[in-house]
């Protein structure tokens, strides 16, 4: 997130969030942090706030009513009466801490913030922020001992790498507000539980979630279930990687139907893709619409994760950008090693 110099940090509060199913405790703040430190407040801000994208929104959800989803309960009592943040900052530990059970769960810190004038589509507004810490590590101190300086390790937070956060926008009430989520840890399907357990979050139906998750399906099917199923070589994995990313890069709306002509082909092949395509909706609770404007900001993101490098033992790294008729793989009959024959003009 960009623009957040104007942002101020109103209450901060920390709880000590454990896993129950390893007999750690939940240890709960008697008061919000004293903030009278400027540099301090400009690190915190910058350490909850940098990692979000804002073009990536979802809102909360429940399976009868959004009124019954906890989270949501709690942060609404925040924003209607600022003096419940520390009573609803500790309910929502504890929720949190009920939601903590799987094994691969860490202990951390767990953060309740209220911004002020926080840049959100074109305006300044209040949000809540929840933010935990996972991850330490190992930094080396060095301080003065007398006339030499001595050396020693500490153990703390990389203000560079948030592991989980959601920003909750005091917008779109009704329909359970608007909220960006960071979840750079547990990204196994077992272990999501801030995100589908704790939040119970499903982002919004608009063109960069479709964008984005069109992309990721991509990515996943040429780079799993394509070779699986075909026989196929790493090159012509990274051919329909470029491809996709081309027609992505090239059009401004999506259709299903000029997609799989352009880039899959073969009937055989769009059948399968179609089957993953639902496996690939179901196991994530979302479904992506067959024609939507594509976004730029969403491929541009996603492009980063398109690699299209061969990679030949140790020796050789290949970067195929397109034309996978120039070429041809073989087996040299002398030795009997496999070998790739590149087809151009000019050498630069």
């Amino acid at each position: 997130m960009t623009g957040i110099d104007s942002v101020q940090l109103q209450q901060v509060i920390v709880h000590k969030v454990g896993n129950p199913s390893r007999g750690e405790d939940l240890k709960l703040s008697a008061n919000p942090l004293t903030l009278n430190d400027d540099i301090v407040r400009a690190l915190l801000t910058k350490y909850f706030l940098g990692p979000f994208n804002e073009n990536e929104v979802y809102h909360f959800t429940h399976i009868s009513d959004v009124q019954m989803n906890e989270v949501y309960s709690f942060v609404r009592k925040i924003f209607e009466d600022r003096e419940s943040f520390l009573q609803q900052s500790a309910l929502l530990a504890q929720f949190l801490y009920s939601k903590s059970t799987h094994v691969k769960v860490k202990e951390g810190e767990f953060y309740v913030v209220l911004f002020e004038d926080v840049p959100f589509e074109g305006d300044f507004i209040r949000a809540v922020g929840l933010f935990k810490s996972e991850t330490k590590e190992t930094f080396l101190k060095v301080f003065q001992h007398g006339q030499s300086w001595e050396v020693i390790q500490e153990e703390g937070v990389n203000i560079n790498k948030l592991d989980k956060g959601c920003l909750i926008f005091n917008t779109n009430t009704n329909e359970g507000y608007k909220v960006c989520v960071v979840d750079a840890t547990n990204k196994q399907n077992d272990a999501q539980y801030w995100v589908t357990d704790f939040l119970q979050v499903q982002p919004y139906s608009d063109s960069f979630h479709h964008t984005d998750k069109y992309l990721s399906l991509c990515k996943s099917f040429i780079t799993n279930e394509y070779p699986e199923k075909f026989d196929v070589s790493k090159s012509d994995q990274i051919d329909m990687l470029n491809r996709s990313m081309e027609y992505f890069k090239t059009k401004e709306q999506f259709s299903i139907e000029e997609f799989t002509n352009e880039v899959i082909h073969h009937q055989e092949v769009v059948d399968t893709f179609m089957d993953y395509k639902k496996n690939f909706e179901s196991s994530r609770n979302f479904e992506i619409q067959d024609e939507f404007a594509i976004h730029v900001s969403a491929v541009k993101q996603q492009q980063r994760a398109f690699k299209t490098v061969l990679k030949l033992d140790k020796n050789f790294h290949i970067y195929i950008h397109g034309r996978r008729d120039l070429i041809e793989k073989g087996v040299d009959e002398m030795s009997g090693k496999k070998y790739y024959k590149l087809f151009f003009d000019e050498e630069s």
